[in-house]
């Protein structure tokens, strides 16, 4: 195929978390078009699974869809640099208060490829370690566990909708065999 270009970008605005950008695109016939782009320095998800087998998650607040979501424990990297692995493992304590010392990776998730550069590293571990939560001052979360195949029926009824925690899920399921 040939290659797109990027010709000029132009950043429209500066956010806490994304940046907003329109790309002007070199089109392989000779065209040119104008592209929103969202620019996020990606994030970091991980399934933790407990001494019984059952996967922890959150059940947290998105005020883009005015809803609570069901959700595994993930969070933005602290930069463009930081470590997915690493980032993994914050939120992991973060969220849930475990960590743990045999952290694999699962699968990388592009969350809407068509407008953002957002990349989710997921993450599993079978070995959770107790240890402390630390929330962030306005992140209120209820944590929640589940059996793989609870969660897989969950999925098809409709009630988990977020895609990295279907990517995850999924992904742990057939590459884990379980």
């Amino acid at each position: 195929m040939e290659k797109f270009t990027i010709k000029d970008k132009r950043l429209e605005y500066h956010g806490r978390i994304v940046d907003f950008y329109t790309y002007e695109m070199g089109i392989p016939n000779g065209n040119s078009a104008l592209w929103d782009v969202i620019e996020h320095k990606g994030a970091a998800a991980i399934v933790p699974v407990d001494e019984d087998g059952k996967i922890i998650l959150v059940r947290q607040y998105r005020g883009a869809i005015d809803d609570f979501l069901l959700e595994i424990p993930a969070g933005g990297r602290d930069s463009a640099d930081e470590d997915f692995k690493l980032c993994a493992a914050r939120e992991l304590e973060e969220e849930i208060g475990y960590r743990s010392d045999e952290i694999h990776h699962l699968v990388d998730y592009h969350s809407a490829a068509a407008y953002t550069s957002e990349r989710i590293g997921i993450f599993y571990t079978e070995h959770l370690i107790p240890s402390r939560q630390h929330l962030d001052e306005n992140e209120f979360v209820q944590i929640e566990r589940y059996t793989l195949d609870e969660l897989v029926e969950m999925i098809r009824d409709g009630k988990i909708t977020d895609g990295k925690t279907i990517a995850a899920l999924m992904a742990y399921k057939v590459l884990r065999g379980k």
